[in-house]
């Protein structure tokens, strides 16, 4: 017998298919998790973004809070990951503004020194609790990479920084910190950087990649864990997603297996033989040198984190019961953590943090639409003042997107958001969409 979740989905996809100006994915712009990250030394606290702010746990994933987006102050741009340090800030590029919670997600700044730039990418050294890089990819300026040896207060540009260039990611080796890949635009050709040497020098690798039509986006995704040299980046192209490999540090790219799909992100395991890729729909699993195989879990959206030998995953509340879960044997089984009508109210902030002052309100509306408890502590959270505001990380200049944000190309029968009238699809699918009320079976 199929589920209630199964059904109403079912109805959806097939309202959405007859429905013009419209494409069927599996979220559909319904609430989802979208990242995960784990604090540096603390397994036990979990930071998801999500689309509608983010979630946090600090009990190993039993209880989930909620941090509303107007508390965070990203604007239009959200973040694609977060890093959390052990001290308990937390950071993130927004490929606008680069966020900076001092307070473990309580109160959030945008840092003034890239105020006039985007903040594109972000990495954090691998043993270093100190120490960031950050690259810029605003077009007509000078962009490059900048250094932080203080935890993301202070920020020194490096000599990577000219006109012409716009960079869209930046990954430190696991196995040298001092071995650096950024990737992104230079004078309209796409390229890999790598520097051995903490960002002091570097050698540019050009990739036209003629044998893709119209590629674009080329960017850095990960760097092996045991080999220094084998790094992986992603390419789109006429809608598919190209993951290539190079084991020469960047010079030269071999292709490791193509997604009819949009690319999330990825990981890879311990010694570097399996890759995992999330995507806008389904989870990918196999050898690091490819092909890379659909998995039936996780399904409508996936984001993917490896931490030891567990494996996190994002998921899709509304088509599986879950938004993350656990594997302990590298992806075939999924053990639930949290869905989201599990979430317990808004994050407990003191009084005059934006999330305290600016969230409590907005829950109810959200709470309505998960199926989540109002007041799951027995009390009533008091509302903030009907004037309270937060800061905005800043909104682009008309026209311009930084690199990793402008749209794919569409491709009929694809993944991507089409034009339409959006609001009243959303009211529609939340009208179909079973309503979460009562007791939950327990998961653990």
């Amino acid at each position: 017998m199929k589920s209630r979740i199964t059904v109403a989905w079912s109805t959806v996809a097939s309202l959405l298919a007859v429905l013009p100006g419209t494409a069927a994915h599996a979220h559909a712009g319904l609430p989802e998790t979208s990242n995960v990250t784990l604090r540096r030394g603390h397994p036990q606290d979990f930071f998801s973004g999500t689309t509608f702010g983010a979630v946090i746990s600090r009990d190993s994933g039993k209880t989930w809070r909620w941090v509303c987006p107007d508390a965070m102050g990203y604007g239009g741009w959200r973040p694609e990951a977060y890093l959390w340090r052990e001290t308990g800030d937390i950071l993130a590029a927004t490929g606008s503004a680069l966020l900076h919670s001092p307070d473990e997600g309580c109160s959030w700044r945008t840092h003034p020194f890239f105020k006039s730039t985007w903040v594109t990418g972000l990495a954090a050294h691998p043993t270093d609790d100190r120490v960031f890089h950050a690259v810029t990819g605003r077009p007509g300026l000078a962009n490059g990479l900048y250094r932080s040896n203080d935890g993301g207060e202070t920020w020194t540009a490096s000599p990577l920084l000219r006109t012409g260039l716009e960079l869209n990611a930046v990954r430190v080796s696991p196995v040298d910190p001092r071995r650096l890949y950024v990737s992104g635009v230079s004078n309209n050709q796409m390229v890999v950087l790598r520097s051995d040497d903490a960002g002091d020098t570097w050698q540019e690798f050009p990739h036209a990649l003629p044998e893709l039509l119209r590629p674009y986006a080329l960017t850095v995704v990960a760097v092996d864990p045991v080999a220094v040299d084998v790094v992986w980046v992603r390419v789109s192209a006429q809608g598919y997603t190209h993951l290539l490999r190079s084991d020469d540090g960047g010079r030269t790219l071999t292709q490791v297996t193509v997604l009819d799909d949009t690319f999330i992100n990825m990981d890879l395991s311990s010694d570097g033989g399996t890759a995992w890729v999330g995507t806008l729909n389904y989870f990918f699993m196999g050898s690091s040198t490819g092909p890379l195989e659909k998995q039936p879990l996780p399904t409508g959206n996936a984001c993917v984190l490896r931490d030891g030998e567990t494996l996190y995953g994002c998921g899709s509340t509304w088509l599986h019961d879950w938004a993350l879960a656990r594997s302990t044997d590298q992806g075939r089984t999924w053990e639930h953590i949290f869905a989201l009508y599990e979430i317990q109210g808004t994050q407990l902030c003191p009084r005059g943090t934006p999330v305290r002052d600016l969230c409590p309100a907005r829950w109810p509306q959200l709470a309505e639409q998960l199926g989540a408890p109002l007041y799951p502590d027995g009390g009533v959270e008091e509302p903030p003042p009907p004037d309270a505001g937060a800061p905005d990380a800043g909104t682009p200049d008309a026209g311009q997107q930084p690199p990793e944000q402008r749209p794919p190309e569409p491709k009929s029968g694809g993944c991507t958001a089409a034009a339409g009238p959006a609001l009243p699809l959303l009211l529609l699918l939340s009208s179909l969409l079973p309503r979460r009320r009562g007791p939950r079976r327990p998961h653990r």
